[in-house]
C-alpha cells in the first residue's frame, strides 16, 4: 500500500489491485480499451515520476481509480479526513 499526504490537501493514494478493478478480456492477447479523462496533479508514488490519469468507470471498469501508464498501477484516492476523492 502506498501512501502519500501532507497539509497542503494532496490526496492519500492507496495501491488497487489491478484485476479487482478492471474486467480483463477472455482472450488475453486482445488490448484492453479503457478511457481515461486527463491526468492529474498527483505523481504515481511507485515509480515517482508519472502523473496518474483518471480512469471513471465502464464497460470493463468496475471502480473509478487513478492509473500509472508507466507501470500499470491502480490507486483510489482519499481526502486526509477520509472522504473518497473520486466520486461525481
Amino acid at each position: 500500500m502506498c501512501r502519500r499526504h501532507d497539509a497542503d490537501g494532496n490526496l492519500v493514494l492507496v495501491e488497487l489491485n489491478p484485476l479487482a478493478v478492471i474486467d480483463q478480456p477472455d482472450d488475453a492477447s486482445m488490448p484492453l480499451d479503457l478511457l481515461t479523462f486527463g491526468s492529474v496533479r498527483e505523481v504515481c508514488p511507485k515509480c515517482e515520476r508519472t502523473h496518474l490519469k483518471l480512469v471513471l468507470r465502464q464497460t470493463s471498469v468496475r471502480i473509478a481509480h487513478l492509473f500509472c501508464a508507466d507501470c500499470e498501477s491502480c490507486f483510489d484516492a482519499h481526502y486526509t479526513n477520509g472522504s473518497p476523492a473520486l466520486t461525481i
